[in-house]
């Protein structure tokens, strides 16, 4: 099924109306600030709109997450068609979009964090015509990620990520703002290199035939290399369970692994989420970090399902690392915004846990806690924002009883905070819960998944240990008169807040429209030596 506007494909405009709007606002005076504000919240509004569209339309009984036939809203033209006079032939490159379940909740929730960001930016004041043309630039390379199904394209999207946000970070940033760009990029670029290196030998060693002539043509189509029977007997990556595909699998599972990130490739977070103004933390973890996970699943487990399974011990203990030791240090902070990045790497460990699973319910549990983290870590980056707001500062210990002096503040905080813990009834429950069911399955991985439980004790502890700290007890005197949550923060924090509380009761408007796609990704993985049940909803 495709959708048509304008005669242009409805994942082109999804994915390329920030780019339009960037221009707008580069076209306007830089005195303009209302305008370009409103400019990026109308364009953002309409990327919502159309994912919502997406979303009502998408055919959840269709699978085949290596099929062109499992692809929905497919767009396809040849991008770069280049005669090579080499060995190799044509340089053949597309431009392929399409979405299937594992990918349509991650363009939603894009669009989501996005919107929202532009108003947790509306107090920008500083070279504001740079921050939103940096901010939709980074929307546009976000979505691309996510609906791009041709490898070179792909990487495209996934480098222009890169640029805006070193800018954001390096100039919007708090004091140690050029020390946590740069780290953060060269953390991004290192493994974007082994990304690229890995993604060119899958190039080399993939031949598909030209429909119209007949001619045999090296391809970056990723749905070409799921598909063993596409690749060349002598090539590089050919065969099963070489050292050359091992080396491969680690190399895209390097580059992933820092986006996540996985412990040890960790260390830029804290430092780039402290620094960040508070609407790139709340898209920093909100999606970014799920492009890690996401590419995983999108490309180093299809197109290496021998090697998904030859690691999944020694990924579900760099798991159990991320979960326990995340944990750990959140509990260690004074700083309430490094609290929150290290608790996004101990829940971005579940996420890492479900995928180690390789039957349904770990995988769905994994995609819908990247969904849902999406959302309660946006609220939880909010919610820091607006205190430090009003503070200047984000010691935990210098507050105490907020809950007087802030009552909305502290409501929805308390929703962001028992979400986080997984409280029943609420989003993070639900996708925690299959994704630890799921691993425990595994007989390989269940010894870690239960060691991995302390996670959820410990995420208890601290996050009703910050609760205390700062909400309960007796108002600071420092802190009497701190105006409570104002309509336009409300206006960012009370949709998170509901999608939390809706899909923590009613998990199937989620959970409906993955199962089928995530299914077949797992019998693409397991190819049956491992016993899987099917998820059917």
């Amino acid at each position: 099924m495709t959708i048509q506007i304008l005669g242009l494909g409805i994942l082109s405009w999804i994915t390329f109306i920030p780019l339009l709007g960037m221009v707008a606002v580069l076209c306007m005076p830089k005195h303009a600030h209302v305008a370009m504000k409103w400019t990026a919240a109308v364009v953002t509004l309409v990327q919502v709109i159309l994912a919502a569209v997406i979303y009502f339309n998408f055919n959840p009984t269709l699978s085949g997450i290596n099929t062109l036939d499992g692809m929905q809203f497919v767009e396809r033209l040849t991008w770069i068609d280049l005669q090579s006079n080499t060995s190799f032939g044509r340089i053949h490159i597309e431009y392929f979009l399409g979405i299937d379940g594992l990918s349509m909740p991650m363009v939603l929730l894009t669009a989501l964090i996005s919107f929202i960001a532009v108003f947790a930016s509306w107090n920008i004041d500083k070279a504001l015509k740079g921050y939103i043309a940096m901010l939709l630039l980074l929307d546009t390379g976000m979505m691309g990620v996510f609906v791009a199904l041709d490898f070179f394209l792909f990487y495209v999207f996934w480098e222009v990520m890169l640029l805006p946000m070193y800018f954001l970070i390096g100039i919007w940033g708090g004091p140690r703002r050029e020390y946590a760009a740069i780290k953060f990029f060269l953390y991004t670029l290192a493994g974007s290199v082994l990304m690229l290196l890995a993604m060119l030998a899958l190039y080399f060693s993939v031949v598909v035939v030209d429909p119209a002539t007949g001619e045999k043509i090296h391809t970056f189509n990723m749905l070409a290399m799921m598909n063993p029977a596409n690749y060349e007997p002598n090539s590089l990556l050919a065969g099963i369970g070489t050292t050359m595909r091992a080396i491969a699998y680690l190399a895209l599972f390097i580059g992933f692994a820092i986006k996540v990130p996985i412990f040890p490739f960790h260390t830029w977070l804290p430092d780039a989420h402290v620094e960040a103004p508070t609407a790139i933390s709340v898209i920093l973890a909100g999606v970014l970090l799920k492009m890690g996970t996401y590419g995983l699943l999108r490309i180093s487990y299809p197109m290496f399902p021998e090697m998904a399974q030859q690691y999944v011990v020694p990924l579900a203990i760099l798991a159990a690392i991320n979960i326990i030791y995340g944990a750990l240090c959140a509990m260690a902070q004074r700083d309430f915004k490094k609290l929150i990045a290290y608790s996004s790497i101990s829940h971005m460990g579940i996420v890492l846990l479900g995928m180690c699973a390789l039957n349904s319910q770990g995988m769905v549990g994994a995609v819908l806690q990247m969904f849902n983290h999406g959302t309660i870590t946006a609220m939880l980056f909010l919610i820091v924002g607006v205190l430090y707001d009003r503070a200047h500062i984000r010691d935990l210990d210098a507050f105490g009883g907020l809950a007087l002096t802030m009552p909305k503040y502290t409501g929805v905080t308390t929703v962001a905070f028992f979400a986080a813990l997984g409280l029943p009834g609420l989003s993070g429950f639900i996708s925690e819960a299959f994704s630890f069911l799921g691993a425990f399955q595994n007989e390989s991985i269940r010894l870690i998944t239960i060691i991995s439980t302390v996670g959820i004790i410990l995420t208890a502890a601290y996050m009703l240990w910050t609760l205390q700290r700062v909400f309960l007890g007796h108002p600071h005197e420092k802190w009497r008169s701190l105006p409570d949550v104002s309509p336009r923060e409300l206006f960012t924090l009370v949709p998170l807040a509901v999608i939390v509380i809706v899909l923590g009761i009613y998990p199937s408007l989620m959970i409906n429209f993955m199962a089928s796609s995530l299914n077949h990704l797992v019998d693409i993985v397991v190819r049956g030596s491992i016993h899987t049940t099917v998820l059917q909803f």
